[in-house]
């Protein structure tokens, strides 16, 4: 824990948690101008992000939604693209959805200036799907989790079961959950000041709290690395790959739900990269015949290739995958992989580079050795 979350202040949580986050959204009225945060839609078969001004409206607000049908940062992009906002917005997201934001920050998509991040403790969110087909079930199924301190259920999507950066990311405020209890924490010098505003003074010792998390995390790591594995297994090689994504239909799905697929304009999806019927029958004459849609494999590693430095495994791509290929886990055992690489970690931290968008001085003389040794063993080849 870093100096902000040394101690929190317990909210009164005698009604629930639920509850618990609705009335500091209330109580904090002079603080923030607006809240951005999930609510049922009428249908109530899915939720929506809603930007709330007048806080009477709070009280139908769900603040951990048991699903993520968007990802929080696209709808905290669309609101602050275009520059500062006049309005003072506390924006209440999932880790994950925190750390997309984070990302959208640096690639100059997002602009934090008057946006308070708000984030909790995250249990993990159902699948799309199996929420869809009895949304009541799935309420009651997601309150248990909460309710009961379920923090590695197996009726959460795939990619939240090997989620270790479920708490405390880079927000403002933090919800901590613990036995039923909600202690928010200051995590930042902007969000210390809010409590200092709401003359909230810090209290209540993390230490417990902090335990649990590391507890709750070595479980998940170790669920990462057995899913890793078996992800490795079904991608690893071209054939691989290439049976893996075999029933895709090229819907492209995936890149619209991504929080960071933010190009106004994909290439796969511009008028370059869908050829004209000869070019078609040139490729079919010399292939001896071709499967359409063409180029998926090149869909895929293209996209992995544009955007794994930033993935946050929120998982949103495996929810719109009509075919129920495990895009999510894919792209997060890739995500690591190249994060690892490049010694980064997506959305932690405001103050670390995008690695490919800020090159430090000896970075590149490590290319030009890297270079100078390809070079070296092709003339050696010849």
């Amino acid at each position: 824990m870093d100096k902000f979350s040394k101690k929190g202040i317990e909210l009164n949580s005698e009604s629930g948690i639920q509850e618990a986050i609705r009335r500091f959204f209330q109580d904090a009225e002079k603080i923030f101008d607006a809240v951005m945060l999930p609510m049922r839609v009428p249908a109530k078969d899915s939720y929506a992000w809603i930007m709330i001004k007048d806080r009477e409206y709070l009280k139908d607000a769900t603040p951990i939604a048991p699903i993520m049908p968007v990802n929080g940062a696209k709808a905290l992009k669309r609101f602050t693209r275009k520059g500062e906002a006049r309005l003072k917005v506390a924006a209440l997201m999932r880790p994950c959805e925190i750390r997309a934001a984070v990302e959208l920050t640096k690639l100059n998509q997002i602009n934090l200036d008057d946006v308070i991040l708000c984030s909790y403790d995250c249990p993990g969110a159902l699948p799309m799907q199996d929420y869809i087909s009895e949304p009541e079930a799935g309420e009651a199924k997601f309150q248990y989790l909460l309710d009961n301190d379920i923090w590695n259920s197996a009726e959460v999507k795939p990619v939240c079961r090997i989620c270790d950066k479920f708490s405390l990311p880079a927000s403002d405020l933090h919800f901590a959950i613990e036995q039923g209890k909600v202690i928010i924490i200051a995590n930042s010098e902007k969000g210390a000041e809010i409590l200092k505003d709401m003359n909230l003074p810090g209290a209540y010792l993390l230490e417990n709290w902090d335990r649990s998390i590391q507890q709750i995390k070595q479980k998940r790591l170790a669920a990462k690395e057995q899913n890793f594995a078996e992800t490795k297994n079904k991608i690893e090689g071209f054939e691989k790959l290439l049976e893996t994504f075999s029933v895709c239909i090229g819907c492209h799905n995936c890149q619209s739900a991504c929080p960071i697929c933010y190009c106004r304009q994909c290439y796969f999806d511009s008028v370059t990269a869908k050829p004209n019927a000869d070019v078609v029958m040139m490729k079919m004459e010399q292939r001896g015949g071709l499967t359409l849609p063409m180029d998926r494999i090149m869909f895929h590693t293209g996209r992995m290739a544009h955007m794994s430095l930033s993935c946050v495994s929120c998982g949103l791509c495996s929810d719109a995958c009509p075919v129920d290929i495990p895009v999510a886990e894919i792209f997060s055992y890739v995500g690591s992989q190249t994060q690892q690489a490049f010694e980064y970690c997506a959305g932690e931290s405001l103050g670390d580079a995008l690695p490919m968008k800020e090159y430090k001085s000896d970075e590149l003389s490590e290319l030009k050795a890297i270079l100078s040794d390809a070079t070296a063993q092709e003339v050696a080849d010849e």
